[in-house]
């Protein structure tokens, strides 16, 4: 039997049986729908008081969309290649930086500046958050892409404190907060910006190419890292070799720039809002954060909750777990670099499927069943981590990276989907940046402050497993929104023959919704 059939059998299986669930006479393609799609659809229908048409529906031709999800992913590459970087060089910059302190001063005092960035990350927020409501997140998304290449290019040239004393270790905390500033607009605005393109039906699978991307940037710059502490000696790297992933920073900022400058506005920014959203927009233009924590604080707290699941594991992974080895685990840098390669390159492969996968099952299944793995799961991969030879630690890493994946593949498609298209840029700005700066910018700080005090270097499992729990905890209030329209935005399809596909389910929908009514008002 083939591959193709099986699946047909397994999806008019799931319709039979969401079929027998909704009960005798429901329309075939209404009993096809999932739950949470068709409580929407219905929604929607009575607000409108009648079936969709054609021009109600939104279609995004496939060159725009592989176009727009493209650039979006190349630039978001680009951009987490050079704010990556910091962290795989996190031990050699704190012997640049502070050379006078305790080796486990200097690791400290290095996160502690890259902690700084994730400070600033909530002001980058609140001002591009509203400008990408108002003037549109593809302007929006070339500002914040030069302005870290520019933060990134300074740290390479910034001299080190034997040059200027320590006038070195400020310039740096500068070009970290111009970093985190600009980046306070970015992850809200790209996910923005591919959720808003994104068909409805498949927009977990497009949505994780925009992690993809994240993931592909902090591979490169984990393999750059690696092949200069292999090329090089000690003496080198301390030298100059540090500073060519931060230099390569320009030339990339230039390419991303073009490719962000190239792209069209999205399409629900483009209709801007349905009738239902236009007098929220309205109010919102003078009162935009006061609108959003006084109407959307829920969504917010939800948001929060997400955030920290997935930055905790993931600045676990990418940001500590490189200086956990070579300060904690007395590992060579080489070593410790390999290892992190190989997790992100795990995750690059899973994402994807994942996304797809998130589409299918739903995302509040993909983020409950890994909250539980991390929870059962982050003392054991420690445990392989600090084995001996050379299997047990890169199964450790495989184990994080792969729960990493499932935190970061639903992501990008879920948490726009918490918020209205009028609020959407700026109160993702508020969710995710300060989620980031309070918990996952702070993850490496507060581990090795934590490895430190303690003396106990299973820490870092500990504090995965404290985020799995409140991230499970947040599932509970997470609104299933798997091929679910964004609120305030058209249905969202690929193609006019999905399109059609809608009108006419939403007919059927329509009178059954209709007939059931006047049923109940005939029962009395």
């Amino acid at each position: 039997m083939s591959g193709a059939s099986t699946g047909g059998e397994q999806r008019a299986g799931g319709r039979a049986r969401r079929q027998a669930r909704s009960g005798p006479g429901v329309p075939h393609a209404v009993a096809g729908l999932p739950q949470q799609v068709r409580e929407e659809l219905t929604r929607r229908l009575r607000r409108n008081r009648r079936a969709f048409r054609a021009d109600d529906v939104q279609v995004v031709e496939p060159p725009l969309l592989r176009r727009a999800v493209g650039a979006s992913a190349l630039g978001n590459c680009m951009e987490w290649f050079d704010f990556g970087v910091y962290s795989y060089l996190a031990a050699t910059i704190g012997k640049v930086f502070f050379p006078g302190a305790s080796p486990a001063a200097q690791v400290i005092s290095s996160f502690a500046t890259f902690a700084a960035a994730f400070v600033v990350r909530p002001l980058g927020g609140l001002v591009f958050g509203p400008l990408g409501d108002r003037i549109g997140r593809q302007k929006v998304l070339a500002t914040t892409m030069i302005m870290m290449a520019l933060g990134t290019f300074a740290i390479g040239v910034i001299p080190g404190y034997a040059t200027i004393g320590i006038a070195a270790p400020v310039l740096l905390l500068l070009a970290r907060m111009v970093q985190g500033f600009s980046t306070g607009g970015e992850y809200g605005g790209a996910t923005t910006f591919v959720a808003e393109y994104s068909p409805d039906r498949r927009r977990g699978f497009l949505s994780s190419w925009l992690d993809f991307g994240t993931f592909v940037g902090y591979a490169l710059g984990s393999a750059l890292v690696t092949a200069l502490n292999l090329a090089l000696t000690d003496d080198q790297m301390l030298s100059w070799g540090w500073r060519v992933p931060f230099l390569i920073a320009g030339p990339l900022g230039v390419i991303g720039l073009y490719m962000r400058m190239k792209l069209e506005e999205s399409p629900a920014f483009q209709q801007q809002l349905d009738d239902h959203e236009k007098a929220l927009a309205q109010e919102s233009a003078g009162s935009e954060f006061k609108d959003i924590l006084r109407n959307h604080w829920p969504a917010l707290l939800v948001c929060t909750g997400l955030v920290l699941l997935y930055n905790v594991t993931n600045y676990m992974v990418t940001g500590y777990l490189p200086t956990y080895q070579t300060e904690t685990l007395h590992r060579s840098s080489s070593s410790a670099d390999l290892l992190v390669l190989v997790g992100m390159l795990w995750v690059v492969v899973l994402i994807t499927f994942l996304g797809r996968l998130s589409d299918r099952v739903g995302r509040r299944p993909l983020y409950a069943v890994a909250a539980v793995a991390l929870i059962v799961l982050a003392v054991p991969a420690f445990l392989l981590i600090k084995a001996d030879g050379t299997w047990p630690p890169i199964l450790g890493v495989l184990l994080l990276a792969t729960l990493l994946a499932c935190f970061a593949a639903p992501s990008a498609a879920t948490l726009p989907a918490l918020f209205p298209t009028a609020v959407r840029y700026a109160a993702m700005g508020i969710g995710f940046n300060f989620a980031v700066a309070a918990f996952g910018g702070t993850t490496p700080l507060v581990t090795a402050a934590l490895v430190e005090i303690t003396g106990d270097d299973l820490m870092p499992a500990y504090y995965l497993m404290l985020a799995g729990a409140i991230g499970l905890l947040t599932v509970r209030f997470l609104p299933e929104s798997a091929q679910v329209p964004l609120k305030g935005s058209q249905p969202m399809v690929g193609s006019r023959e999905e399109m059609r596909e809608l009108v006419s389910t939403s007919q059927e929908l329509y009178a059954f919704t209709e007939e059931r009514e006047r049923e109940q008002v005939r029962r009395g």
